[in-house]
This record gives C-alpha cells, sequence and structure tokens, in this order.
C-alpha cells in the first residue's frame, strides 16, 4: 500500500513558496506541513494557487503556542489559524501541548487542564469538519509514557499525531504505539536522531538528524505497520536541526531528496 509521504518545513521562516514547493515536489514529496505565520503566507486563495501551480498541497497546519494556555488574545488567534487551515482543506491542525510549570512537579491536574483546552479548541474546528491532532513532545508538560497514555485518555474529540521519535526516546516502542493509539491516530512524524546521552523528563537531548540518517529507529517497522493496518492519513518527515547554516529553503528542499530516497529504499 502507499503512504502520503509529506515534508515538515519546520525550518523555514521567511521562505519564497513559489520556488520551494516545486523543489519538494522534485524531491518526491506528496505535501507540505506548514508552521508559518499567517502574515507570510497570506490569503488562503493565493497560498491554493501556489500549492496548485507546484503540485504540493498543504497537508497539515500547526498552532502557535498551546490549547493549555487560555489566554483570550492567544486562543484568538489559534482561532484564526483554524479558519485558515479549514479554508485551505488541510487534513488536520496539529498542536503540542505547553511547558512544564515553574518550581513544582506537573501534577494530575495540569494534564487534565491541557486535555480541556485541547477539547475546546477541537470543539471549535469541528465547525469546519476540522480534525486536531496532538503531537507527542519530549521536555514538554506531558512527558513519559504513563502521562502521553493519561492525556489521550481525557481527550474525545482532538486526535493523535505519533511522532516515533519521541515515543522511542519515552521508551514506547514506536510500531507498539501505532497499534495501542490507532483509534485516536490521524498523524505520523517520522523524525531520527543519533544520541540521546540523558533520558530524563525534562532533560531529554538528542542529536537530531534527518530521516534515516542516525538508524536510532525501525522506519521500516513502523511504515510497514501503517501499510498492513491500511493507513489513509500524512505521514511527515523532519529534517534534522540546527537548520544547517546559510540554507535557504530551496536548497533544503533540494537536500531534502536524500530523504526521500532513503524512505524509498524501505518501500515507501
Amino acid at each position: 500500500m502507499a503512504l502520503k509521504m509529506g515534508y515538515a518545513t519546520l525550518r523555514w521562516r521567511q521562505p519564497d513558496l513559489a520556488k520551494a514547493l516545486p523543489e519538494l515536489k522534485k524531491a518526491g514529496w506528496d505535501g507540505w506541513e506548514g508552521r508559518l505565520p499567517l502574515d507570510w503566507l497570506g490569503p488562503p486563495k493565493r497560498l491554493k494557487q501556489v500549492c496548485a501551480d507546484a503540485d504540493m498541497p498543504l497537508c497539515v497546519f500547526t498552532a502557535s503556542g498551546s490549547p493549555e494556555d487560555r489566554d483570550w488574545e492567544h486562543t484568538e488567534r489559534n482561532k484564526r489559524r483554524m479558519d485558515f487551515a479549514a479554508e485551505m482543506g488541510v487534513d488536520c491542525f496539529m498542536f503540542m501541548s505547553g511547558r512544564k510549570p515553574e518550581g513544582r512537579p506537573v501534577e494530575r491536574a495540569d494534564i487534565e487542564r491541557a486535555a480541556e483546552g485541547a477539547e475546546q479548541w477541537a470543539e471549535y474546528a469541528a465547525q469546519y469538519g476540522l480534525e486536531l491532532s496532538y503531537h507527542i513532545h519530549t521536555n514538554l508538560l506531558v512527558d513519559s509514557a504513563e502521562d502521553w497514555r493519561l492525556y489521550m485518555s481525557l481527550l474525545d474529540e482532538a486526535r493523535l499525531c505519533i511522532d516515533v521519535s519521541h515515543a522511542e526516546l519515552w521508551g514506547y516502542d514506536p510500531v507498539q504505539s501505532l497499534t495501542d493509539f490507532w483509534d485516536q491516530l490521524n498523524y505520523v512524524h517520522l523524525q531520527d536522531y543519533t544520541s540521546c546521552t540523558v533520558r530524563e523528563p525534562g532533560c531529554y537531548n538528542p542529536e537530531w538528524v534527518s530521516v534515516g540518517e542516525g538508524e536510532c529507529l525501525d522506519f521500516a517497522g513502523v511504515l510497514n505497520a501503517l501499510a498492513e493496518r491500511g493507513f489513509e492519513r500524512w505521514v511527515t518527515s523532519c529534517p534534522g536541526e540546527p537548520a544547517y547554516e546559510g540554507e535557504d529553503a530551496v536548497s533544503e528542499a533540494r537536500r531534502s531528496a536524500g530523504m526521500r530516497h532513503y524512505l524509498r529504499g524501505l518501500g515507501y
């Protein structure tokens, strides 16, 4: 089974999309995940045309900040991002949890409050038929397999993006996590690292690299599991960090062909 393979443009800051998106297409990607500010992207009509010209759809759009922040301005800004995502026809709207509380451990009430915020966002997005997708991530509020399970048990409408690298860092077998959370899964991130000398909540320090360079994860097993279970949503790959000095979006898009070549070598 073919999987829809996207590219995460998380390193792009002020890209010339009319030039960069065609390079992603040439590299072999099917779509892209966007995180850029709305004032850079412009109105949906414009961006739709840029995407159509490149045959490179915006598959996922992301929040700015986390839903547990109930500040009115913050919430309104993210509603506008959801409005934009819906008009662009993206597959889902991705968010992460926020930072841990300062000066004290994370409590169950913190996770409950975070889940409540996510459900409020999901209720707003539902008017458009737009799904939310919670991206698991180390060093943030939800920072263990146990708290991940708790958080997901509190969600009814918001769904899940499993980043297989963060699952693995928490000691949760990525392939097993796909099975365990299958009913809530609507997005998958592939990310790779070479080493991680600290594996403690709040202190994970992986050296991120482009997918396939670190060989720390069983990407073949992950992709095979998705294909065998008939996953029809997007699977997006992430570049390493930090951003390569002096590299613009066009150059990064061209370099991403190496990552796409690696995935094709796995059969996808």
